[in-house]
């Protein structure tokens, strides 16, 4: 169903990585157990794979975890950065730039 939580993507600045844990999410993914990962409670989410998730064509978004029992859709802002993003908030927005100054997601 559009608009439930676990159709929606957090902006994090807690956690290094982009990660999910529904598999419908990716244009393509490499199933593999990769370890685990730590959540700032001390528990465990294992890796099960890593991928690409977007439109497959225009906007992507690449090394996307995907993570057993996730509770979130969770973006890194970090991982943004680091791949080249602008990432500028706003009073009532966020806004994501590509290295070329399009605008290439918006958050509320």
């Amino acid at each position: 169903m559009k608009g439930d939580k676990k159709d929606l993507w957090y902006l994090d600045n807690g956690y290094s990585r982009h990660m999910t844990r529904d598999k419908t999410k990716f244009a393509k993914v490499e199933l593999k157990e990769e370890g685990f990962i730590t959540y700032g409670d001390n528990n465990k989410g294992k890796i099960l794979g890593n991928g690409v998730i977007g439109n497959g064509s225009s906007f992507n978004i690449n090394n996307v975890l995907l993570v057993e029992g996730l509770k979130h859709n969770l973006i890194s802002i970090s991982q943004l950065c680091d791949k080249g993003f602008k990432v500028m908030f706003e009073p009532n927005s966020c806004l994501i730039y590509d290295a070329y100054g399009n605008i290439v997601l918006i958050g509320k």
